[in-house]
């Protein structure tokens, strides 16, 4: 996979990157919003992708003037533009849904884009920006687990980067600087192991949403955060490492590391094992992937009485099947892995409902992978097909069980 090596180094005349963001209004796109305040001259956000938050959406057009923004629907973005032009903010082009996104992402003066739109929303216009030729800065997971043959294949082809920032991925490509891919014995993801890590078994069918989003370690959106209790988060995660390192998936193993400070470990097949380790902040990888090779200087320090005890264990697999059912689905082919994310996004919607227990989750995912016939589609339409069926197999599942 290709390296960018555009300059990003301070010098008298420096060159400004600029960026879109897919995603702006988001725990991501903000923290990446961030590095733009606190690296001004290398970093400036020209073309956003919001959500449905008119307001914030509305602040970030006002404090940064980009060229372009997209939000959700035309009714908010009728609604924006009168808000702008009520503020007397001009020049700023207001676009709309999937078309308005992918605008974004291929805007013609955008060099780096930051993909974090949660799930599938985001895939038309991640691979429609590998197309143009962008560096693509990646904290959307489901576009490489849905997606991922696809976008490898276009990004190779392209000669196009796909730096990850989760911050496990990230911590592999940092620790994979050590040595080259043929000595990559195997990588190691380092898991909190969620708010249920010492919760028994037998308590877990009384396990409510209000339980499930309070996560130990990182301040998420609802889906993540119950991903990241049921440990799917962890089993798209094992996904994704397949395609972005060109590993099987029995070369991706999970540890569970409650503490959070050793990111993720690299071991090669001399015996050494390279472990990134940083505060658990996500500035820090949405910054490395900004820089790539480079590493400024930053204020995100680590404190190193943190590593006074440092826990590693075994997933258990009883406790937490959606880790299991992930390994399965990487391994069963692109069908399976596009129905694990389709099922999981209806299932944990229908568990915050109230539609469903917190084991209902897994068994409604587990069935939808039984009645999902093998495939490979050869096209981001025929993925989002897929996903459609995918998700109507799982509101069936739901809707009997």
């Amino acid at each position: 996979m290709a390296s960018y090596t555009g300059c990003t180094c301070d010098k008298a005349t420096p060159h400004v990157k600029k960026i879109a963001i897919l995603g702006s209004t988001g725990s991501i796109g903000t923290s990446t919003l961030s590095i733009c305040e606190q690296f001004p001259l290398r970093y400036t956000p020209i073309a956003l992708a919001a959500g449905s938050n008119i307001e914030v959406a509305f602040a970030q057009a006002k404090q940064w003037r980009p060229k372009l923004i997209s939000i959700a629907t035309e009714p908010l973005a009728d609604a924006l533009k009168l808000r702008l032009r009520t503020e007397g903010i001009t020049g700023i082009e207001v676009l709309s849904g999937i078309p308005g996104t992918i605008a974004v992402a291929t805007h013609p003066e955008v060099e780096f884009v930051v993909s974090a739109i949660v799930g599938v929303a985001g895939l038309e216009a991640t691979y429609a920006a590998v197309q143009a030729g962008k560096t693509i800065g990646l904290a959307n997971k489901e576009c490489l687990v849905a997606a991922g043959d696809l976008i490898i294949s276009a990004a190779r082809a392209k000669n196009v980067a796909l730096l990850p920032i989760d911050s496990e991925h990230n911590a592999v490509h940092q620790a994979m600087r050590g040595g080259t891919p043929a000595e990559v014995k195997q990588i190691w993801l380092t898991a909190s192991g969620g708010p249920f890590r010492n919760t028994p078994l037998e308590q877990f069918q009384h396990i409510t949403p209000h339980q499930a989003l309070k996560h130990p370690t990182w301040v998420m959106g609802q889906r993540i955060t119950i991903d990241s209790a049921t440990m799917m988060n962890k089993g798209f995660e094992v996904i994704e490492a397949c395609r972005l390192f060109d590993l099987p998936a029995a070369k991706v193993r999970v540890t569970v590391h409650p503490q959070s400070t050793v990111h993720s470990l690299v071991e090669f097949i001399d015996g050494s094992i390279l472990a990134q380790i940083s505060v658990t902040d996500m500035r820090l990888p949405i910054l490395y992937a900004l820089a790539y090779p480079e590493r400024p200087a930053s204020n995100l320090t680590f404190d190193l009485a943190q590593l006074s005890q440092l826990d590693f264990s075994q997933p258990d697999l009883a406790k937490f099947p959606c880790l299991r059912l992930a390994y399965e689905a990487a391994d069963a082919g692109p069908s399976a892995c596009i129905a694990l994310n389709a099922a999981d996004e209806i299932a944990v919607a229908a568990f915050l409902a109230g539609h469903i227990p917190f084991l209902g989750i897994p068994r409604t995912i587990e069935r939808v992978l039984e009645l999902t016939p093998a495939a490979n589609p050869t096209s981001i339409q025929g993925v989002l097909a897929a996903d459609q069926a995918a998700r109507t197999c799982a509101r069936e599942v739901i809707a009997r069980a």
